[in-house]
């Protein structure tokens, strides 16, 4: 079973994916504190983030570098979900190593189609 790792500080918002992420059959690990997300994901080595970027202490830009800085998660897909919608944000999150972004609200389906798309293997030759 895949393990995905939600980090928000939006308790309510991540009960509801938790739910619908579960509902779908993977393992999900909330974190609320986006202080302890790094401590938590090297106890877990999850094997996707779903990250907001607006949130206190470390936001998730923050948090998506210093997973990219740490070698057991620098492949491991990180998709940025937030209500920010602005190109800037956009380029930074990128820029800091994510894989994908999506703007709150979303679809549920659109989010498992991302999900489905990094979980797949690579069609590299």
């Amino acid at each position: 079973m895949k393990k995905i790792m939600v980090v928000d500080d939006d308790v309510e918002a991540t009960k509801l994916l938790e739910a619908i992420l579960v509902h779908q059959g993977y393992e999900v690990i909330s974190v609320n504190d986006s202080t302890t997300a790094m401590e938590v994901a090297r106890q877990t080595f999850p094997n996707m983030f779903l990250l907001d970027l607006m949130m206190p202490g470390i936001d998730g830009f923050k948090l998506t570098r210093l997973l990219r800085d740490d070698r057991n998660f620098l492949f491991t897909p990180i998709i940025i979900i937030t209500a920010l919608n602005d190109e800037d944000s956009k380029v930074v999150a990128f820029g800091s190593g994510a894989d994908d972004y999506l703007t709150k609200p979303y679809h549920p389906e659109k989010l498992f189609a991302m999900i489905n798309e990094h979980f797949q293997p690579s069609s590299a030759v």
